[in-house]
C-alpha cells in the first residue's frame, strides 16, 4: 500500500492548514518542522486521493481552491477534536494540557492578567496560551464560535454578554481625563452637562467601550462632539496630553497611567458612565485548560459534558479605587 492511500490522517490535516495559513509551503513546512519536499509530496498524495486539487499554485502565490477552502474548514474540527480528546485524556490523569485561548480588553482593571497567568503558569506549565485583545461583544461571539475559551469582558452597567457563563468581577465609574492646566483639571467634581461642550477622544464609534459614554449623553439629553476616535488607550492619552480633547475612561484603570503621567488629570463625573467587568467562558463543555484557569480565578468549575456550572462567589479582583 501506498505511504498516502487509504484514510486522511491528522499529519496530512496539518500540513494543509499550515498552508492555507501560511500560503506558502516553506513557512508551511518550518511551522511543522518538517521538510519541505516531505510536506509537498504529502499534500500531493492527498489531492490524489481526493480527485481534487486543494491549493492552486504558482511561482510566486498559493492559493486555496474552493475544494481545499472546504477541505480545510473540516480540517480544522478534526484537529481541534483530536487535540480536544488528547486533553480529555491528560486530564483524566491529573495533568492539564492543551491550548487556552484568552480575551482581554484593553482597559481590563479588574484581573492584573500578567499576574493571573503566572500564576497559572506555575501550576499548568503545559498549557499553550493564546492572548488576543479586541470589543466586549465581539469576544463574547469568539466564545460562543468556540474561538476563545474564556475572555475578561467590560460593558455599560445594565447590559450583560449573552450566550455565555458569566461572572461580575468588577463595578466601575468613568472619570473625566483632562491635561493639566485645562480649564477643569482643578474642579473637585463635574457633570455630562458641564462638559459636553468640550471636545472628545473616545472609542471606535459601535464599540461597547464606546457605548458606555454614548449612553450616558443621550440619557441625560446631551449631545457631544467626539473629534478623535482610537483603539489604542496610549494614543488616547497622548491626544489628550497634547490638549487635543478629553475623554471619559474607567476609573479603576486610567488612575494607575494618569499617577505616572503628570499631564494627564482626573476628575470625578457625578452623573457620569458606569461599567461592568466581567470573566466570561463558553457554556458547553469548557476544556480542561479552560476549567483549570477557572479554578486559579476561585470560580466554581463546571462540570464536564456540558453540565450546568456552579455557583461560586465572584474571584479575587484588583482593589477598586473610588471615583
Amino acid at each position: 500500500m501506498k505511504e498516502n492511500d487509504g484514510p486522511v490522517d491528522l499529519q496530512q490535516m496539518r500540513y494543509v492548514v499550515a498552508v492555507a495559513e501560511t500560503r506558502n509551503f516553506t513557512r508551511a513546512a518550518e511551522r511543522c518542522s518538517v521538510v519541505q519536499s516531505s510536506l509537498s509530496h504529502r499534500i500531493a498524495g492527498l489531492e490524489r486521493e481526493l480527485g481534487v486539487r486543494l491549493f492552486a499554485r504558482s511561482s510566486r502565490r498559493v492559493e486555496l481552491t474552493s475544494a481545499g477552502a472546504a477541505f480545510v474548514a473540516g480540517a480544522r474540527e478534526c484537529l481541534a477534536a483530536a487535540d480536544r480528546a488528547a486533553a480529555d485524556a491528560a486530564a483524566a490523569s491529573g495533568v492539564v494540557r492543551g491550548r487556552l485561548a484568552v480575551g482581554v480588553i484593553v482597559t481590563t482593571a479588574a484581573v492584573d492578567v500578567p499576574e493571573l497567568l503566572q500564576r497559572y503558569r506555575a501550576r499548568h506549565p503545559e498549557v499553550r496560551v493564546v492572548l488576543r485583545s479586541g470589543r466586549s461583544d465581539d469576544m463574547a461571539a469568539a466564545i460562543r464560535a468556540g474561538d476563545l475559551d474564556i475572555a475578561f469582558l467590560g460593558l455599560p452597567e445594565g447590559e450583560r454578554p449573552a450566550g455565555v457563563e458569566t461572572v461580575v468581577l468588577d463595578h466601575d465609574r468613568h472619570v473625566l481625563v483632562v491635561p493639566a492646566g485645562h480649564r477643569l483639571a482643578g474642579a473637585s467634581r463635574v457633570t455630562l452637562a458641564e462638559i459636553a461642550a468640550e471636545t472628545f477622544v473616545d472609542f471606535a464609534a459601535g464599540t461597547p467601550a464606546r457605548a458606555q459614554s454614548d449612553q450616558a449623553f443621550t440619557a441625560a439629553g446631551l449631545v457631544r462632539d467626539v473629534a478623535y476616535e482610537a483603539g489604542v488607550v496610549e494614543l488616547m492619552t497622548g491626544l489628550i496630553a497634547r490638549r487635543l480633547g478629553v475623554a471619559l475612561m474607567p476609573s479603576a484603570f486610567i488612575r494607575p497611567l494618569a499617577a505616572d503621567d503628570p499631564e494627564l488629570v482626573l476628575v470625578p463625573v457625578v452623573d457620569g458612565p458606569r461599567r461592568v467587568e466581567y470573566l466570561a467562558w463558553s457554556r458547553f463543555n469548557p476544556s480542561p485548560a479552560t476549567r483549570a484557569m477557572l479554578g486559579v480565578l476561585g470560580v466554581g468549575a463546571p462540570a464536564p459534558r456540558g453540565r450546568p456550572a456552579t455557583a461560586a462567589p465572584p474571584p479575587a479582583a484588583r482593589p477598586a479605587r473610588p471615583a
